[in-house]
Order: C-alpha cells, then structure tokens, then sequence
C-alpha cells in the first residue's frame, strides 16, 4: 500500500470520544445493542469500556452505562491517590520533629503543624482565635449539626463578636434546613457575622486574621494541620474569597427555587455530578445531603426531563443543554 493510500482510522488520543464514537454509543443507549461491525469505526469506545459482547449474539454489543464504565477507570486512580495522602500524612507527622529543630530563633511556631485527637485541635482553634483581631473565615460543609458541637461553636464565637472580630462563613445549601443551625445563626447579632451558602464545598477550614489557618487531613476530621506560613495562609484565603464570590447570603431566601428551564439549583447540582459518572451517596456527601434527599431530587430531576431510566438521565441532561446554562452566581 502506498503512502498516499493509508489513512487514519481513530485520529484523536485515548482519553477522547470521537464524533463517531459518541453517535454509536448514543444509539446504542436507546437501542440497547449496536452492531460489532459498526463499531469498528470508532474503537474509543471499547478503549472507555463502554461496550461489552452481547451475550446472546455474538455480532453485536451492547452498551455498558458510562457511570459504571467511569467507575472502573477511575477505581485504579482514586485507590493512588487515596495511598499518595496517606503517604503525605506519615511524611508530615514523620518531619514534624525536624520541623521543631530546625526552626529559627525568632519563629515561635511551627509553619505547619500536626495536631491528632479533639483535644488538642480544640486546643489550638481556641489558641489561635483567642488571639485573632481582625478577621475569621469559616468554611463548614454539610448538612445538619449536632447541637453539642454548634453550642461549643457559639461559646467560642461570642468572644470574638465582642472584640469585634469581622466574620464571614460558607455553609453548603443544605444547612438552610437544619433546625439546629437556624438556631445557631439566630443567637448571632445582627450584623456581626456574614454567612453565605453554596452547593459544593470541599472539605472544613479556619482561618484567623492572616496568622493561623486550620484544615483537617483525615475523614474522620481527628487529624489536621495548623498552619502558620504566610504564603499558605494568603493562597488559602484567596480560595475562600473565590468561593464566597459564587455563594448566595443567608438572607437572600432559599436557593432551590425552580429556574425558567423547571430545574432548580440544587437539581442542576445534581445533573452535573451525574454526568461526571459520580453515584448517589458520592453525590450526596459533596452536597451534604442524605442519600433519600439525594435520590428524591433525581427522581423530580428524572421527571421534568422525561427519563425513563438512570442511563437514559445521562443522555437527557446532556441533551436537553440545562448544564450549558450555569454560570458563578453574583
């Protein structure tokens, strides 16, 4: 064969679906099936996983959801990274030592330090805003609180309101329905503290002036750091502020109110995280909310667009173009 006669047969790299690709596996979501030959054309598609033999015919495949074809691609990678932060806690605990000796004369603190149980993370936060002056941020995600905890965040807050203290704190939407923090928020005076809310959020942080910054690094939040490096400090507050700028104010009524398109925010939330091949208790975890809460808002998701089934949900969303509406709120 000559030069002139070979032409490329899948032209783009293995982490892309090609136009080809996407149309076969479109079709075979609403056939059920697609053609072993037609699929030749477009070999992404078993690359993704996304096809798998037709056990009853052996010319034809049928099409594995992409949720559970995601699933399995990113298993082997989230298993690294879950092993990489292991590893990064045991480096931070074994240096903390060495740390403390290498430390200058006239550095009181350690830049970055290691604090394991309640007792002495409680130890700290009470340290550090017992000493704050100027400004606390706060980001708390989830849903509902226990009441104990909220009681111990308002004994430790009161200080500061009368110092003072400008405050500004980020819960996740769901927090709007937790009794416990409504309450919370209603012994705070007016003014004294500003609190917005947002549908995602990564994971808790304390910031006191631009001096002390606190963020846990374990699920179980037994283990944090307590971070005194300025630099730290300021990127961490840089992160906050982006934030804060998309969340919506306490005051400004419930964000779950239905868009022009029939979707509410929070649905919208959702979709996003379902297209990205996420399942419903990773869904609710990252919108702080429990799983039947979850499932009630796909399941209304699910009507408005007409989905008969969870894969069908998939195709919907992208097609109907509710995704291509969002954008940072004001």
């Amino acid at each position: 064969m000559g030069i002139s006669e070979t032409q490329p047969t899948h032209p783009h790299a293995v982490t892309e679906l090609c136009g080809e690709g996407i149309r076969l596996y479109t079709n075979a979501l609403r056939t059920g099936r697609v053609a072993r030959a037609d699929a030749e054309t477009a070999p992404c598609l078993m690359e993704f996983a996304l096809l798998h033999p037709d056990p009853d015919d052996p010319d034809y495949l049928r099409p594995v959801l992409p949720s559970v074809a995601l699933a399995q691609r990113l298993h082997p990678i989230e298993r690294e990274i879950s092993e990489r932060r292991r590893l990064s806690i045991e480096l931070a605990e074994a240096f903390e030592p060495l740390m403390a000796v290498s430390a200058q004369a006239t550095v009181s603190t350690h830049a970055i330090k290691v604090l394991e149980g309640s007792e002495r993370i409680n130890s700290a936060l009470n340290l550090a805003t017992s000493e704050c002056r100027s400004e606390m941020l706060t980001v708390q995600p989830g849903g509902r609180r226990l009441e104990s905890n909220l009681v111990k965040g308002l004994e430790r807050d009161r200080p500061l309101i009368e110092r003072g203290v400008s405050m500004r704190t980020l819960y996740q939407h769901t927090a709007r329905y937790s009794p416990e923090t409504l309450a919370y928020v209603d012994q705070i005076p007016d003014g004294k503290v500003q609190i917005r809310t947002i549908d995602e959020l990564v994971e808790r942080l304390i910031i006191c002036d631009e001096t002390a910054a606190f963020i846990p690094i374990r699920e179980d939040r037994r283990v944090a750091l307590e971070i005194r490096h300025p630099g730290l400090i300021r990127y961490l507050i840089k992160v906050f502020e982006f934030m804060w700028s998309r969340a919506v104010p306490l005051t400004a009524g419930a964000p779950y109110e239905t868009a022009p398109d029939g979707i509410t925010d929070i649905q919208h939330s959702i979709a996003k995280l379902l297209v990205e091949g996420h399942v419903d208790e990773a869904i609710a975890r990252r919108l702080g909310m429990n799983v039947r809460t979850c499932r009630a808002h796909i399941a209304k998701l699910a009507t408005a667009l007409g989905s008969g089934s969870r894969a069908q949900l998939g195709y919907l969303i992208a097609e109907s173009g509710i995704l291509k509406q969002e954008g940072p709120q004001e």
